[in-house]
């Protein structure tokens, strides 16, 4: 038999800087080595739709919203029960033509001296160019059905959230009334701010827990 005494010391030389290469390279025998000098991120929650839209509007967070909604308290409805900048701008919106479809009769007769906590809403949303994810309409149900399509729905009383009210208790198809959380009063209560109040103006009012159907979340700027 044929000796190579240096044959050891060649395989063993061989091996090594064949181990070694292959962990400078990441792989040993096909298999890639964890790079344990890499954090490995936590995967991202994939984005809603609305949260998607919401990239491309302006940044507004929930202050602002109730900045500018409280900034309305005191405006007050004349003796037919219309004649707030609220009514005038929603008859002038692309939303009133087409509400106009499902309510039936002219822009004047419907809207003008309509109820209007929910135009006093669309009409903030869309002063702050946020309509696309606060939604925008003359009837509570609709706009409420609308948050709920979207998955933006729930029983949360957080600030700036669009509140939606029967009162007595009731469902989706029962709400009469509409407004913003201003915040979660901690019990039985929350502290709104609302227009078309019994008093026929923008108010803050104290409201039961109770009388809420639920909540629409519009899409904030994270604070």
């Amino acid at each position: 038999m044929l000796k190579f005494p240096h044959t050891s010391k060649c395989v063993k030389r061989l091996a090594a800087g064949l181990i070694g290469a292959a962990i400078a390279t990441g792989s040993v025998s096909g298999v890639a080595m964890a790079d344990t000098h890499i954090n490995p991120q936590p995967p991202q929650p994939a984005q809603s739709p609305m949260e998607i839209k919401a990239a491309s509007l302006p940044q507004v967070s929930a202050k602002q919203l109730l900045d500018l909604a409280t900034a309305q308290v005191g405006i007050k409805e004349n003796a037919s029960g219309g004649g707030t900048k609220f009514h005038q701008w929603y008859m002038g919106t692309e939303r009133a033509r087409e509400t106009l479809a499902r309510d039936g009769g002219g822009t004047a007769s419907v809207y003008a001296n309509a109820p209007w906590c929910n135009m006093f809403v669309s009409w903030v949303g869309d002063q702050l160019g946020i309509r696309p994810t606060l939604g925008w309409d003359a009837y509570t149900v609709a706009h409420a059905k609308w948050f709920q399509e979207n998955a933006r729905w729930g029983t949360a009383a957080q600030p700036g959230a669009v509140v939606f009210f029967a009162w007595g208790g009731g469902g989706t198809s029962d709400i009469e009334h509409v407004g913003f959380v201003v915040k979660d009063n901690g019990g039985s209560t929350i502290t709104t701010v609302e227009g078309n109040t019994g008093n026929g103006a923008v108010e803050i009012r104290t409201r039961n827990k109770t009388d809420v159907v639920g909540y629409g979340y519009p899409v904030y700027a994270k604070v």
